[in-house]
């Protein structure tokens, strides 16, 4: 007799417990609540310092106040993870406003996997009750439009009109760049999201 074939175990969404194991200061557990993982870089950081604002906002509209965002990125000149500076993040959306926010470092452009160069970007991963593979997409920046019209990863999105979704808005709030980059999970406005 054969043995019967065995099925792929079902996904499961991220949950409503994610914060626990992945930020439990966030979560109002006193482990790790000294944790600031969504600060990249020291106050004195030589590079050009930048923050990142934004909002996850679900199919309906409504802010998605719940989420976990991982950030990972290029140093200034386009390296990862050095000694210096280790290019990743994590965060979670403020419980009652929505808002996530990164203190990072503006990236350098990397070399796509074939040796081209792509614009600088930063790449976000999203983890959130009903997701049941967290999704994938990225930031690019507005002041980089030669590097944008050239990146390998832009100029491979289907509809050109979708690229504004990954491109951040600029804003100066004392002294320091303040990029806003808002991600749509469904609906008319929703951002491009990545299968890699």
């Amino acid at each position: 007799m054969a043995a019967p074939a065995l099925k792929e175990t079902p996904s499961q969404t991220a949950g409503p417990f994610i914060h626990i194991g992945t930020l439990p200061a966030v979560a109002g557990l006193k482990v790790r609540p000294q944790e600031r993982l969504n600060i990249l870089i020291d106050v004195g950081h030589s590079r050009e310092p930048i923050a990142i604002e934004g909002f996850i906002y679900d199919g309906a509209g409504a802010l998605v106040t719940d989420a976990i965002l991982e950030i990972w990125q290029a140093d200034a000149k386009g390296q990862y993870g050095t000694a210096a500076f280790s290019g990743w993040g994590r965060t979670a959306t403020d419980f009652e406003t929505g808002l996530f926010r990164f203190e990072t470092i503006k990236p350098g452009a990397a070399p796509f996997r074939d040796g081209r160069p792509q614009a600088p970007h930063i790449s976000f991963s999203i983890f959130a009750r009903g997701i049941n593979i967290h999704l994938q997409t990225r930031m690019y920046f507005p002041d980089e439009d030669v590097a944008n019209a050239s990146d390998p990863v832009l100029k491979a999105v289907a509809q050109p009109n979708l690229i504004a979704t990954l491109i951040a808005q600029k804003d100066a709030r004392a002294g320091r760049a303040v990029y806003h980059f808002d991600i749509h999970l469904q609906g008319d406005k929703e951002t491009v999201f990545f299968d890699f």
